[in-house]
């Protein structure tokens, strides 16, 4: 009886460190998983997804999660490149090492699959709120010499 509980056992091990054998995730699943840890880093103003992108957006008035994030990935590793727009004032360095390090703990805990690379790529700077405070700043002279 013994001797069938270690066998199992053994079995199960086998099973276990054979990581993901068999087991294909979609590019999409990843991009999504990245779109959400990429979302929560604070000086990220919004994805950088392209124009098509955006029109689908408006098409189907949904968020589309996976906007400007491109997956690359086979059975050995994973490449992640991810587009962004960052908020004036932000610390780019620290934003993007935040963003490699969220996006790279995130698919490889809920994937199992390792992460190589994780590129972030900043394709323009938010300044909608320093022109905002700035409007609020006219507004607020002009009140004052009447």
């Amino acid at each position: 009886m013994e001797e069938n509980q270690k066998q199992e056992i053994d079995m199960i091990g086998e099973v276990l460190d054979d990581d993901n054998k068999g087991i294909k995730i979609s590019s999409d699943v990843i991009a999504i998983i990245s779109g959400v840890a990429v979302s929560e880093v604070p000086g990220v103003y919004g994805m950088s997804g392209g124009f098509a992108g955006g029109i689908s957006e408006v098409l189907k008035g949904k968020k589309n999660l996976a906007r400007g994030i491109k997956v690359e990935s086979n059975d050995v590793e994973t490449k992640i490149d991810v587009n962004i727009i960052v908020e004036y004032g932000s610390r780019i360095p620290d934003v993007a090492f935040e963003i490699q390090n969220r996006v790279k703990k995130a698919v490889e805990s809920m994937t199992g699959l390792k992460v190589e690379k994780v590129n972030v790529h900043v394709q323009g700077v938010n300044t909608d709120s320093l022109n905002a405070s700035d409007e609020e700043e006219k507004n607020t002279d002009n009140s004052n010499e009447e």
